[in-house]
């Protein structure tokens, strides 16, 4: 892959009890930080399929309701990568959260929106500069 292409990603807001889920990254660019499942848009892929795909391949989880709420521009000039990530949000269907790839991720957590851990992911502060609290 040429690291110079804006690359599309897709981020998936899981909801449970009011509560988002997030995982640590380990292994890729932003190593350290919290995210939500997701990852790359594949080609001819609906975002709704792309959330169920990830989701489940990183967590173990099914999700419902799927819904897109906004997109962010991400660019990471100090990893020299540069995403457009789309939002959905979804509910938990069924199924427990694993870590289904421990050399990407070292943990999922549930966490109030007002209560988010620190450091975040880009893409994920750039969400919240938006304004928007996808719980409601």
């Amino acid at each position: 892959m040429n690291e110079l292409n804006v690359r599309v990603g897709v981020g998936v807001v899981v909801i449970h009890d009011g509560k988002v889920l997030l995982g640590k990254r380990k292994g890729s660019h932003g190593a350290g930080t919290w995210a939500f499942p997701g990852g790359h848009l594949e080609f001819g892929e609906s975002f709704e399929t792309c959330a169920e795909r990830e989701v489940f391949e990183e967590t173990g989880v099914k999700i419902k309701h799927i819904q897109k709420i906004t997109f962010t521009n991400d660019p990471m000039p100090l990893e020299n990568k540069h995403y457009v990530t789309c939002y959905v949000k979804a509910e938990m269907d069924e199924g427990d959260v694993q870590i289904m790839e421990p050399n990407k991720c070292e943990a999922w957590e549930w966490f109030a929106w007002d209560q988010l851990p620190e450091p975040l992911f880009i893409p994920l502060l750039n969400l919240l500069k938006e304004g928007i609290n996808p719980t409601k």
